[in-house]
């Protein structure tokens, strides 16, 4: 995905001639409360002609996504990405799913980090300190992962309720490693 981190390939990427190209695939669904389509281009580029900011990547793709929940007004929104796949290796259709997946797990990775670990909440804001403590974050989390947590809320409140279970997480202690197991 491009983002606005990336400011130089974003500008490119949304510059290419998009107008020009077909829809290459298009899926619509309904669930959970709302209705969604979205619509996917794809554009080789040529890297005789300068290519974007990331070399490595011969396919652009512009995703177009329609969201109506119920009750509420309808979103749109574009998203671009692009890829080391070429149009040989992997399909519009294809393409949009990965895409998809990668938004599945940002939207539950933020999730946990931001509503479980309260990382929005933080207050550490100089120097590497807000890095240090993402790090740290992310490390708890994947631990809780790799022990077999499948739901992160849940297996904090229960570490929460009992704290001398989590020197046992990190293997220092001889308690069961995840609480109420």
């Amino acid at each position: 995905m491009i983002n606005g981190n990336q400011p130089i390939a974003s500008a490119q990427v949304q510059a290419l001639p998009w107008e020009q190209v077909p829809v290459a695939h298009t899926v619509s669904g309904a669930g959970h409360g709302r209705r969604e389509s979205r619509s996917v281009k794809t554009m080789a580029i040529a890297a005789n002609l300068g290519g974007i900011a990331l070399p490595k990547a011969p396919l652009a793709l512009r995703i177009h996504r329609r969201r109506q929940e119920s009750g509420k007004r309808q979103t749109r929104e574009t998203v671009y990405a692009v890829t080391s796949l070429d149009t040989h290796q992997a399909s519009p259709a294809d393409l949009g799913g990965y895409v998809r997946g990668h938004w599945a797990i940002e939207n539950s990775s933020h999730h946990i980090r931001d509503v479980v670990v309260t990382e929005d909440a933080s207050t550490v804001h100089t120097g590497n300190a807000p890095r240090t403590m993402a790090t740290l974050r992310n490390l708890a989390i994947g631990r809780l992962r790799l022990l077999g947590a499948d739901n992160i809320a849940k297996t904090t409140r229960a570490i929460r309720d009992a704290p001398d279970h989590t020197l046992s997480i990190w293997g220092i202690t001889d308690n069961p490693l995840l609480p109420g197991t």
